[in-house]
């Protein structure tokens, strides 16, 4: 059995709160076992979230959930940037499948709302990781 770290940025709550229900209904429909969720202010402090689950040994994969959404500034592609770019480095970091279930940025809250279910979608891809990954 898989166990899995999930991180919940709040910001966009509604649209998270749906995230976060169609990631713990993939949890269930996989048979996987959620160890600890770990619910964040934004997508921006999920690496270190995610990097505290994966170092966690009866962790096997974490997968990170939020939604970035576009404002008048490029501000949510700076978000979003940095976020990818440290939760990539925490999977390396520690050998630890960390999935990028952050929907945006250049999206509206509308089509945000019609991701949702890419939470799900994050859980699958940890859990396929896990599964497909070689041994060290």
């Amino acid at each position: 059995m898989t166990a899995l770290g999930l991180v919940v940025a709040q910001f966009n709550r509604p649209i998270t709160e749906e995230m976060e229900a169609s990631a713990r209904e993939a949890v269930e429909d996989a048979g996987a076992e959620l160890v600890e969720t770990v619910r964040v202010p934004g997508a921006y402090d999920a690496p270190l979230a995610a990097d505290r689950l994966a170092r966690r040994a009866e962790v096997d994969a974490v997968a990170v959930i939020g939604a970035i959404i576009t404002g008048d500034t490029d501000h949510d592609r700076v978000i979003a940037d940095a976020t990818a770019r440290r939760l990539a480095d925490v999977s390396l970091e520690r050998d630890t499948p960390v999935t990028l279930g952050v929907i945006g940025p250049g999206m509206s809250a509308a089509e945000a709302r019609e991701r949702t279910g890419k939470g799900g979608d994050a859980v699958e891809g940890a859990i396929d990781l896990v599964e497909e990954l070689p041994d060290p």
